[in-house]
């Protein structure tokens, strides 16, 4: 992780000395080290990973000198503060899968940040760049995310080292059963202990897989389809899980909106109505989170940008049709608007700017060019720690990713609450709400003499279901919280941005729970 370019060089060398001895191993073409620049790609991996732990870590003892400020070292002391802040285990996991005629090895990570509340929770990701140092990063930021919006779960995160593109989905799913197999060995995968969800290069069918074989090896725990979340619904999936990340970052801004204070320190007009937004990376988060901003609170998406190239237009994207020409044409070439540039686009003139994809997109090179007079982060990390400094000197606002992302281990624990309650969100209560209101309502028609407008009736009586539940209790969640940030933000003048308020409310939180276990 630390500078190692020269032992990856050497180790590179060695790698290709063995393919060219062995030209059947794992069945993978000779040259493709050189020719695909794999000394530069995971050099620049290893500068953003350690970008990311070090803003980690910046954010994390800012948060704690300022807890030991205000609460004396009563409630973090230095010692608790490292125990806190450091992952407390990483299982590497290398296991072997027969494939097209041979034995083909995957690496995998589950990291388990704290277990200060069990089980864990985080996500498993299928890319070609992850390792270890990755999963212990994100792990640390499920721990603090988790205790932000009070779900109560330690942090986790796992990942396996592969390319997607390279496999068949039914070699997929034989290498997620056999990756399952070994996380089972060390509950690092279990209802109460560990439970996994989708993230990068994951989604519904992995977590299927996984919770499939995981009930294979444990026929007899009426629990076990509570192993993992994410999953369809039809395999005991929650209704609106699909959406949660996103539908969380639209409501993170109705909470900021909601705050006059804040609002003012921005100087935006208060209402999201007529905001001009720019949103980099039109995947699931960004996806919904455009949609949902435009379609019900009026806001006015006039860039989006994507990885080759972007789309502009100041009075309005459709979001719903560039999405569909993306998955049409696996591009954003040839939609209205289209334009070649890039990250440039994150400069433009905008009310906000949402980071949706990537990490550290936002940096010491580019902050100071950045107009926009709020930031959501709906990306862990798109903004480094130096660029934070530049933006809160700019007067430039901030929604952190510890809340603003926070949507969708939100729902994962509805799901998971679902799965061991084994019935339905809205099952038990749905119809004797409807019998209340319609009851009701025939009493004030008696009453009055008058009927109901029908539309208005019909919508009225209507019980809730499970996705009504699930948006309801995700609203509650990110409103509430974000009034314990704000409150922490403007308590104590000192306190330079959200960030750091929410920080402070997340190890504050994992500090008192630790202190109730007796450490």
């Amino acid at each position: 992780f630390k500078d190692n370019l020269k032992v990856i060089n050497n180790q590179i060398k060695q790698i290709e000395k063995l393919v060219n001895e062995f030209s059947d191993f794992a069945r993978m073409p000779k040259p493709i080290f050189r020719e695909n620049n794999l000394v530069d790609i995971i050099q620049e991996n290893i500068n953003l990973l350690k970008e990311l732990d070090n803003s980690i870590e910046i954010n994390f003892k800012k948060a704690a000198q300022y807890i030991q400020k205000i609460d004396g070292n009563e409630i973090l002391s230095e010692d608790l503060s490292n125990q806190i802040m450091m992952a407390n285990a990483t299982y590497v996991v290398r296991f072997g899968v027969r494939l097209r005629g041979s034995v083909f090895t995957f690496v995998g990570y589950r990291s388990v940040h704290s277990d200060h509340f069990e089980p864990v929770k985080g996500g498993i990701r299928y890319d070609l760049a992850v390792n270890q140092e990755e999963v212990e990063a994100l792990a640390a930021l499920m721990t603090y995310k988790c205790a932000l919006v009070e779900v109560p779960f330690g942090g986790s995160k796992g990942g396996l080292l592969i390319d997607i593109k390279e496999w068949k989905p039914e070699e997929l799913e034989r290498i997620t059963r056999r990756f399952t197999q070994e996380l089972a060995k060390r509950d690092l995968i279990h209802p109460s202990q560990n439970v996994p969800a989708p993230d990068v290069g994951t989604g519904e069918r992995e977590m299927a897989w996984m919770a499939d074989e995981y009930r294979r090896l444990n026929p007899t725990d009426l629990n076990a389809w509570a192993c993992v979340t994410g999953k369809p619904v039809n395999k005991g999936g929650i209704s609106g899980r699909t959406e949660a990340t996103g539908r969380g970052v639209k409501l993170a801004l109705k909470a900021f909106f909601q705050n006059e204070i804040d609002v003012q320190k921005t100087g935006l007009t208060p209402g999201l109505k007529g905001k001009r937004i720019i949103v980099q990376g039109l995947g699931n988060v960004g996806y919904y989170a455009a949609y949902f901003l435009s379609i019900e609170d009026g806001a006015i998406i006039t860039h989006v940008i994507e990885r080759d190239g972007s789309v502009i237009d100041k009075n309005g994207i459709d979001i719903s049709s560039l999405k569909n020409h993306i998955i049409e044409k696996g591009s954003v070439k040839g939609f209205k608007g289209f334009v070649e540039s890039g990250p440039e686009i994150l400069e433009e003139e905008a009310d906000i700017l949402i980071p949706a994809a990537m990490e550290l997109v936002i940096d010491e090179k580019n902050a100071d060019r950045i107009k926009a007079k709020l930031i959501v982060e709906a990306a862990n990390g798109p903004v480094s720690a130096g660029a934070d400094e530049i933006l809160i000197k700019k007067g430039i606002v901030i929604i952190p990713d510890l809340y603003a992302n926070a949507g969708g281990v939100t729902v994962s624990y509805f799901e998971w609450i679902k799965n061991l309650s084994r019935i339905r969100l809205g099952r038990l209560q749905k119809r004797a709400q409807e019998n209340q209101v319609s009851n009701l309502i025939q009493g004030i028609e008696n009453m009055t003499g008058k009927t109901f407008p029908a539309d208005f009736k019909s919508k009225s009586i209507e019980g809730s279901s499970e996705i009504d539940l699930v948006r309801s209790g995700l609203e509650d969640t990110m409103l509430e919280t974000y009034k314990v940030i704000s409150d922490v933000w403007n308590k104590h003048s000192e306190i330079p941005d959200l960030r750091t308020a929410a920080m402070i409310v997340a190890v504050r939180r994992i500090a008192q729970s630790y202190g109730s276990l007796g450490i």
